[in-house]
C-alpha cells in the first residue's frame, strides 16, 4: 500500500467521536478517541485500497492538495493556519 501522511481531526458528536480526514473527506467514529482514531485508519485504508484499485489514487490525491515526496503522499503545509470570523 502506498504510503500517506494525512491530518486527523478527533471530534465529538454527543456520546460518540468522530474521526475526520478533511482533506479526502472521510470519516469514521468510536466509543473513545482511541477508538475514533483507529477506525478512520481503517476508512482511510480501505478508501487508498478502492482508489488504488479503481487507477485513481494519484489525481485523487494531487486534487485534495496532497503532493509526493519519494513513495510518500504528504499534505501541503500551510504557511500560516488560523480561524477567522465573518459577522
Amino acid at each position: 500500500m502506498t504510503k500517506i501522511i494525512f491530518r486527523a481531526e478527533i471530534l465529538q458528536e454527543g456520546d460518540l467521536y468522530v474521526g475526520l480526514c478533511p482533506e479526502l473527506n472521510v470519516s469514521s467514529f468510536g466509543e473513545t478517541v482511541e477508538e475514533a482514531r483507529r477506525s478512520l485508519h481503517e476508512a482511510m485504508e480501505a478508501f487508498i485500497e478502492e482508489c488504488e484499485a479503481m487507477g485513481t489514487l494519484e489525481d485523487v490525491m494531487s486534487e485534495a492538495g496532497f503532493v509526493k515526496e519519494h513513495d510518500t503522499w504528504v499534505r501541503r503545509k500551510p504557511v500560516v493556519e488560523e480561524a477567522l470570523s465573518i459577522g
